[in-house]
Order: structure tokens, then sequence, then C-alpha cells
């Protein structure tokens, strides 16, 4: 069973993490994101799930919204061979998610725990609002608190710097 929002919600609230959170509509991209004009905008993470040519290794990767990901620089950054977008079906499998449901909290679904979490260093000591494995709604939380979680769960995250 893939662990839905409400799931998402209550693991925050028994691990006592602070958040914030506001439902709206669906939305699958970044800009749609911007639309919606929430609060904290500056936190909103854009996320990416890609994977290595020979589909061993997939990765979550979560930046800035006006970041540009170049994957080529990418791959040299975490050491991987070449890179490409994972595809829907690798996402669905993997991570339990739709389409513009991409997120870090989506590796709790990762029953292998085979996809590896960066996280741009920018959100370092701050804020980042993601999807709680539904595109219906953002969450904001600390950073360290996502990764803390994330890790007790038997994922691996790192914080890199993704000039």
């Amino acid at each position: 069973m893939s662990v839905n929002k409400q799931a998402i919600l209550k693991l925050l609230d028994e691990a006592k993490i602070s958040y914030q959170w506001v439902e709206h509509e669906a939305v699958y991209t970044i800009d749609e994101m911007k639309k919606l004009n929430l609060p904290y905008a500056d936190c909103i993470a854009k996320n990416l799930f890609v994977r290595d040519d020979k589909k061993n290794h997939f990765y979550l990767i979560s930046v800035q919204e006006e970041k540009q990901i170049d994957l080529k620089k990418l791959r040299e950054i975490i050491g991987s061979r070449r890179l490409s977008f994972a595809s829907e079906k690798d996402l669905q499998e993997i991570m339990g998610l739709e389409k513009g449901s991409v997120t870090p909290f989506g590796v709790l679904n990762d029953k292998n725990k085979s996809v590896k979490v960066f996280i741009d260093e920018r959100y370092n000591n701050r804020t980042i609002a993601i999807h709680p494995n539904e595109n219906t709604m953002t969450v904001w939380l600390k950073t360290e608190n996502l990764v803390e979680l994330l890790r007790d769960h038997g994922s691996s995250v790192a914080m890199i710097n993704l000039v």
C-alpha cells in the first residue's frame, strides 16, 4: 500500500515534526505551482526523478524552482553514469507516484530503498515545500527534519551543491 498524503501528515505528527500544509488543485509542473500563489513561494522545490543509462540507479533531485539542472553536470557531481529522466512507469513502480507528484516523500514507498535523494544545499537550515506524495497538497517543513525522517526510513539522502 502506498504512503498517501494522509499517511505523510500522520507520520509527521507522530515524529513531532512541525509543518504547515495547503490543499490546492492538482498541479503537474512548477509553472502551475507558481500560478497558485502559495505562501513562502521561495521554499517550493522542483523535484526530478532521474536514472542512469543502465537503469541500475535512480535518483530524486530536489532544487529551488528557478534552478536549471544540467544532467551532464549532475552526473559529475553525484558520480553517476549518463543520466536521463526516469519514465512514468518507473516512477509508479518504484515510488508509487503519479506524474506531477514527484517528491522526496516518495522514497517512503521505495520498498528496496534503491532511490538516492539529493537535496540542493541551498535548502540547508531552511524550509522546503514539497508535495506529500500527491499533487493536491503542499507541505512546508524544515529541510533537516525531512532529511532525518527519510534517513530514519533507511533511505540515502545527501545535501549537495547543485551549481
